[in-house]
C-alpha cells in the first residue's frame, strides 16, 4: 500500500503526539492522533493516562472545541482504534459517529481484545482503512506493551554504567560515580518511561539504591522489584521507602516476610529448582500485572543471571572514558568460553555521546 508524503508527515506528528505519553499511560499503550481534513489539521489529541480519554476522542473533542467537525476528515492514528469497551468507550465507534471517511494507522493493536476487529469494524462502516505507516517507528514506541500481549512478559533493558575496559565497579566494589552526570541523568529518563524498576539484593546490600526517578519530571514513579532469593533485604533499606515495591523471593521466611511487610512491600515466592527465584516466572508475573517495560539495575552476578536465562531483550550501556584494570568488576557474570562460536553477538541500534560518556543500545541478534 502506498502512502503520500502528507500521509507520512501527518503520522510522524502523530507519533510526536504519543511520545508525550511516554512517562503515563502504563499499562496502555502510547497512542497519537491527528484529524485532518482538506490538507489541513483540525484536531489532535495523544493518551494521557489509563482512564483517561484515548487519542481518537481526545482528537475528536479537539475539532469540536475549534468550532469544526471531523465530517469527512482522515484520522491518522499510531495504533489500531479499539473496538471494546474498558475505561473509555470504542474509539472506532468515535470515529464512525463523526463522519471521518478515511482512517490511516501506523500499526494492528497487538491486544486480543482488538488484533484487527478495530480496523473491520471501520471497514464495515464504509470508511477506507490502511495500515502499516510508519510501523516500525510505531512498534518501537510501545515496544514493551507490544511484548506483553505477544508473548506475555515485559520487554527488560539491562542497564550498565561500566569503564571503557567494560567495568562496573572496582574490586572492593567502589562504583559511585563511574560515569557522568549527563549520563546519569538520561538513565533517569529511561527509569521515568519503565513501568519497573529491577534489582538484586546484592545491589540493595552494597550500594542502599533508592530505584526512584529523580533527575527528571514524571507524573508516576516506576514499580521497584528486588530478587532476593532468601528474604535479606534490611527494613532499614532505602528502597523500601515509599513503598511501591515488590520482593521476589524463593524461600518462605514468616518472621522476615512479616518485618517487610511493615514497611509496605509485597512478597511474591518464585522458587525454581535451585532455591533460587525463577527469572523467567517474575517476567510472567509482571506481565500479569501489566508492566510493560522493566530496566533492569544491577550487579554482574544478577547481570549474568538475566542473560544465561534469555530474560533480556537490550542492553542499555553507559561508557565513561576511563580504564579500571584487569582486578575490578566486570558487566556480567558469565562462564569462561573456549571457543568463540559460543560468544553472544549483539545487534548495535543506537550509540551516541551523553555529555563526556557515551550510551550504546544493543539486542541479542
Amino acid at each position: 500500500m502506498s502512502f503520500s508524503a502528507a500521509d507520512h508527515a501527518f503520522m510522524a506528528r502523530a507519533l510526536q503526539l504519543a511520545q508525550r505519553g511516554l512517562y503515563s499511560t502504563t499499562p496502555n499503550p502510547r497512542v497519537g492522533c491527528v484529524v485532518v481534513r482538506d490538507g489541513w489539521v483540525i484536531g489532535e489529541g495523544w493518551h494521557e493516562q489509563a482512564g483517561l480519554p484515548h487519542a481518537e476522542a481526545g482528537a475528536l473533542e479537539a475539532t469540536v472545541g475549534a468550532g469544526d467537525t471531523a465530517k469527512g476528515a482522515t484520522a491518522y492514528v499510531t495504533l489500531e482504534p479499539c473496538s471494546h469497551f474498558g475505561r473509555t468507550p470504542p474509539c472506532a465507534d468515535a470515529l464512525i459517529e463523526a463522519g471521518v471517511i478515511r482512517v490511516v494507522v501506523a500499526m494492528q493493536d497487538p491486544n486480543p481484545l482488538v488484533a484487527g476487529q478495530g480496523l473491520a469494524k471501520l471497514s464495515a462502516a464504509g470508511i477506507e482503512v490502511a495500515s502499516g505507516l510508519l510501523a516500525d517507528e510505531a512498534t518501537e514506541l510501545n515496544i514493551g506493551f507490544v511484548s506483553r500481549m505477544t508473548r506475555g512478559r515485559p520487554w527488560l533493558r539491562l542497564k550498565v554504567a561500566a569503564s571503557l575496559d567494560g567495568k562496573t565497579a572496582l574490586n572492593n566494589g567502589v562504583s559511585q560515580w563511574i560515569t557522568g552526570p549527563d549520563a546519569r541523568r538520561d538513565a533517569h529518563a529511561w527509569r521515568a518511561r519503565s513501568c519497573a524498576v529491577l534489582t538484586g539484593i546484592g545491589t540493595v546490600r552494597d550500594d542502599n539504591p533508592r530505584l526512584t526517578v529523580r533527575e527528571v519530571e514524571t507524573m508516576r514513579q516506576p514499580l521497584k522489584v528486588v530478587i532476593d532469593s532468601r528474604l535479606e533485604t534490611s527494613p532499614d533499606a532505602a528502597v523500601l521507602e515509599g513503598g511501591n515495591v515488590l520482593i521476589a523471593a524463593a524461600q518462605n521466611d514468616a518472621g522476615r516476610f512479616g518485618a517487610l511487610r511493615a514497611r509496605g512491600a509485597e512478597i511474591v515466592l518464585l522458587s525454581n529448582v535451585q532455591g533460587k527465584v525463577d527469572l523467567a516466572e517474575l517476567l510472567r508475573e509482571l506481565g500479569r500485572r501489566g508492566i510493560n517495560e522493566v530496566l533492569a539495575e544491577a550487579g554482574t552476578r544478577l547481570n549474568g543471571s538475566l542473560l544465561r536465562e534469555a530474560c533480556v531483550d537490550e542492553l542499555l550501556i553507559y561508557q565513561a572514558p576511563i580504564l579500571l584494570g584487569d582486578a575490578a568488576r566486570g558487566m556480567f557474570g558469565l562462564a569462561e568460553l573456549t571457543d568463540l562460536a559460543g560468544a553472544r553477538h549483539l545487534r548495535i541500534i543506537e550509540r551516541r555521546a551523553v555529555g563526556a560518556d557515551f550510551r550504546i543500545r544493543a539486542r541479542l541478534a
